[in-house]
């Protein structure tokens, strides 16, 4: 009767064995596999070989040069060489990964039959308007007019002018070495209207190191797809100056034509507002040899973070904000004079905070206080105002005059303020300062989503990644082949595109749980189911074993 028994018992171990082995099969062959996939955390493939290649990109800038030879400017062998063409290169020495070209491709040609007879006048004011027009000369280029050495177009004592438009005058020569004489003042007079070393020092300001360059050379603002300018009345003591001023017709007659010359570089929105109480944080000084007050150089770093916190222009806004302040002392500390570093009197009675803006102290005419009661009705002068505001409008941009060479007659600005020249500068500087930002913000990405696996990399952030890169790419093609106005629009969207994917909500890294929170959540769910099958597994095994070992019976 013990048969039957122990065969059933010899069934249920074999059925509690193959259960066993079918769980571990389960769970290892499918459960595993199953929850590696749906915990695992997506991340899009990113061109990490084309990133790190930004770090050693060659950048070369192209400016196309036209040289325009007139009749007597050069030996009668040399003009009967024309045309050609004469490439000068060099590099940039700044410390900085990215190694930077300028290559100034000189094109030699005779003048043609108009731009003789405008050469040939008495002046070079009466020239310009017959020769080059700036809407047909494309973005970047110059073109260099060659005179004759004893012309009149300029006056005997000058050997070269700089207009403003892209045109420049060079005086010629009748010597042997003409065209090498000349096409060294044409590099220069070239240099002095495109990219100089402190052009784009100052565009790589935030890319290079402290002592490389002096705090001046950061004034420029950082490139940006707009910028919003305020201008500001504050005035402390309204009951003794009322104080008027036609803002709205002054940015519409000088500030709104210059923003409209330099609206390449980015939009632009102009306000204004009017501050009642709003005092300086320093307490002026008072100098008895000149019965007034006045301001040190020292603290007048001092004067922006009190009043600043009464702007409020700068809290909701997306874009960089510049404050250009106007300041009517009150009557107790009248008149107020901003001095300089040696203790004299600033000209303007103004100053300017790199990045920031600037303030002018507008002080009130003496006699106006013997003439009335208070409040005395002031009437600001709006000329004189706008032409220190524009003056450091133009520092803020980085738009200020470049070295020329020697005898070079330099040409006034235009009526918007801005020559030609200067804004494609601008743009070559912004071009340059943007392709660096994008860089770095791509190399910085790459290293952080190389580092930290956990972070999940979407689809979109991934096209913008690539986006970005193509668009470096294409803004270095673009300044190799001389076409400015293309290359930086190529640039925007490469300091867009990167920015947009490097701060992308999905790529924090506290939305996502790292290994050791991962291994607290797990191990409570799947230890309870682990352990009877790993006991199971590891039983079967042992008794497995022991019957291989066990010996056989022999008569």
């Amino acid at each position: 009767m013990a048969a039957p028994g122990a065969a059933a018992t010899d069934l249920e171990v074999v059925r509690g064995k193959r259960a066993a082995l079918f769980f571990a099969a389960v769970a290892i062959v499918l459960g595993l596999p199953l929850w590696w996939k749906t915990t695992e955390t997506y991340r899009a493939p990113l061109p990490y070989s084309q990133i790190s290649g930004l770090n050693a990109l060659q950048l070369r800038l192209m400016v196309p040069v036209t040289v325009v030879f007139t009749r007597d400017s050069v030996p009668l062998d040399d003009q009967e060489k024309l045309p050609f063409t004469v490439v000068h290169e060099r590099e940039i020495p700044l410390k900085y990964k990215m190694k930077i070209k300028c290559r100034f491709q000189k094109a030699y040609r005779r003048a043609l039959d108009h731009e003789e007879e405008a050469l040939s006048l008495g002046s070079v004011q009466e020239a310009e308007p017959m020769l080059a027009d700036p809407q047909e000369q494309a973005e970047g280029s110059l073109t260099v007019y060659v005179i004759s050495e004893h012309s009149p177009l300029l006056p005997q004592d000058m050997m070269s002018y700089i207009g403003p438009k892209r045109t420049a005058v060079v005086r010629g020569i009748m010597h042997r070495e003409a065209f090498n004489v000349i096409g060294r003042r044409i590099i220069q007079v070239a240099q002095a209207m495109s990219l100089t070393e402190d052009v784009l020092a100052a565009a790589l300001a935030d890319h290079l190191p402290e002592d490389k360059w002096s705090s001046d050379k950061r004034r420029p603002l950082k490139s940006s797809l707009g910028y919003e300018i305020t201008f500001s009345l504050l005035n402390p003591d309204p009951k003794s100056h009322d104080v008027h001023w036609d803002i709205e017709g002054a940015v519409r007659r000088y500030v709104q034509p210059f923003l409209n010359a330099l609206s390449a570089a980015g939009n632009f929105s102009v306000d204004s507002q009017i501050l009642y109480y709003a005092v300086l944080g320093v307490n002026p000084r008072f100098d008895p040899a000149s019965s007034s007050y006045y301001l040190a150089a020292h603290s007048l770093p001092h004067v922006i973070n009190p009043v600043e916190s009464r702007l409020g222009s700068s809290a909701a806004s997306l874009y960089p904000v510049l404050n250009f302040l106007l300041y009517v002392p009150e009557l107790a500390h009248s008149p107020l004079y901003i001095q300089d570093k040696d203790g004299a009197p600033v000209a303007t009675n103004a100053f300017h905070s790199p990045r920031w803006g600037g303030i002018m102290v507008y002080n009130v005419d003496p006699n106006a206080y013997n003439a009335s009661e208070l409040p005395v009705r002031v009437e600001v002068d709006m000329v004189r105002v706008m032409e220190v505001f524009l003056a450091q409008l133009r520092l803020l941009f980085g738009i200020a005059q470049p070295q020329v060479p020697p005898k070079c007659l330099f040409s006034e600005p235009k009526s918007e303020g801005l020559m030609t020249w200067e804004l494609d500068r601008l743009l070559w500087a912004r071009s340059v300062e943007n392709l660096a930002t994008a860089t770095t913000t791509l190399t910085s990405l790459a290293q952080l989503l190389g580092k930290i696996s956990n972070i999940v990399i979407k689809d979109d952030v991934a096209s913008e990644v690539y986006r970005a890169v193509a668009a470096v790419q294409k803004a270095a093609e673009e300044l190799a082949s001389g076409h400015l106005a293309s290359a930086f629009v190529a640039t925007q969207e490469a300091v867009t595109s990167s920015e947009r994917a490097f701060f992308d909500p999905s790529l924090l890294h506290l939305l996502y749980f790292p290994d050791d929170q991962k291994f607290a959540i797990y191990i409570p769910l799947f230890l309870p189911m682990a352990v009877p099958i790993l006991v199971s597994l590891v039983k079967i095994f042992l008794e497995t074993r022991k019957s291989w070992k066990k010996p056989e019976k022999t008569d």
